[in-house]
């Protein structure tokens, strides 16, 4: 089915600005980055194509899907590699392949997950992440895009645990911030919020109640990650239920002065 192709307009102003208010002041280096992405690719931060982590920008498998529409991509194959994949242990390893024309001899990419490398958000989701991450590869492969996709991090799984202890850089304040490469919980909590499409003004309200704060950043680091795990395992688990919590906050929210 033939798409209307016409080329949608995304400002580098408007995805600064929402970028803003999303994550905050930017660095300059990630504002020239998000500058290239903008004109380069024509990502748009509003349709959910770039997600900031650490600083680093990040494409989504979605971003990368409206690039290959916008290419005109006729097809994208997926196979299980089933000697390298096994149910048992919850590994799989999927081949992609995508193909720019029909005479296109394809652009391959390979993606493989297991419970050690996932998030436990998506624990007995494994193949579906191994195929969105073969997906993403070789979409980037075939529009040559250097960028690494957010799907490709485990970044949100439980750090591998080393023979010895690893020292940490001192955290100011409640130490609602980052520790070392793990990404800041502000960016965990975003990306949740646009996974599961949930209202960030009622998640911050459910935040703060669920901590025992007036405000989301009175808390303590533990106590956000608490809340964080929390909000995911409900997302997951009954994402209808959780809206309904979330919409217990809405009068709240709105008598506020």
């Amino acid at each position: 089915m033939r798409t209307n192709m016409k080329k949608r307009s995304v400002s580098f102003r408007s995805n600064r600005r929402l970028a803003k208010a999303t994550w905050g002041d930017l660095s300059a280096t990630a504002l020239r980055s998000l500058k290239e992405l903008t004109g380069t690719h024509t990502l748009s931060i509003a349709a959910g194509d770039l997600q900031l982590l650490d600083g680093r920008w990040y494409v989504t498998h979605g971003g990368l899907l409206r690039i290959s529409e916008r290419r005109r991509c006729v097809g994208i194959r997926t196979t299980i590699e089933e000697k390298l994949s096994d149910a048992a242990l919850g590994r799989w390893v999927f081949k992609a392949t995508v193909y720019k024309s029909p005479r296109s001899r394809g652009f391959v990419g390979y993606g493989d997950a297991d419970p050690s490398n996932v998030s436990p958000l998506v624990h007995g989701a494994e193949m579906r992440v191994a195929e969105t991450r073969a997906v993403n590869r070789a979409l980037r492969k075939a529009y040559g895009i250097g960028l690494c996709s957010v799907e490709e991090l485990g970044s949100f799984s439980a750090p591998t645990p080393t023979s010895h202890p690893k020292q940490t850089a001192p955290v100011s304040g409640n130490g609602n911030g980052s520790r070392n490469d793990e990404p800041r919980l502000r960016d965990q909590l975003c990306l949740l919020i646009r996974q599961f499409n949930l209202d960030p003004t009622l998640v911050k309200a459910y935040a703060a109640d669920f901590c025992g704060t007036e405000t989301l950043k009175e808390a303590s680091r533990d106590l956000v990650e608490s809340f964080i795990s929390h909000l995911a395992a409900s997302a997951k688990k009954d994402r209808d239920a959780l809206i309904c919590k979330l919409n217990s906050y809405a009068q709240s929210v709105e008598v506020q002065p």
